[in-house]
């Protein structure tokens, strides 16, 4: 793959990751009813949406930064630790696919665009 290739894939894939946790933080921060719900089902308390959704846009700033490359790590990981459990939290709670893919694509999308970053967005 030339690097102008993996570039373009690069901020293809980040900005659709970006784009899917700014639409999920602010539904989160939103606290609709449909939201609540769910959180409760999986067995999390409704202030967790909250916490959920102030990282995830903290996340996004930090991954879109060109500068602060530690905390861009810290920032993909956070995505990788918080999209994995809920994928496991729908999985043990039975959930059909349609409530788990959400979050499996997130994971995907946070771990192509890690692995496809420029040298200049590395440690």
């Amino acid at each position: 793959m030339s690097e102008k290739t993996k570039k373009i894939a690069y901020w293809f894939f980040t900005l659709w990751l970006s784009l899917g946790m700014v639409s999920t933080a602010v539904v989160q921060l939103m606290k609709l009813p449909e939201e609540v719900e769910k959180i409760n089902q999986l067995g999390y308390p409704t202030y967790f949406l909250t916490l959920l959704g102030v990282w995830k846009l903290l996340g996004v700033v930090a991954v879109l930064s060109p500068k602060f490359l530690l905390l861009k790590e810290w920032a993909y990981a956070g995505f990788f630790f918080a999209m994995s459990g809920a994928a496991f939290s729908h999985i043990v709670s039975r959930h059909p696919i349609g409530e788990i893919f959400p979050s499996l694509l997130l994971l995907a999308l946070t771990v192509i665009s890690w692995y496809l970053r420029p040298t200049n967005r590395r440690i």
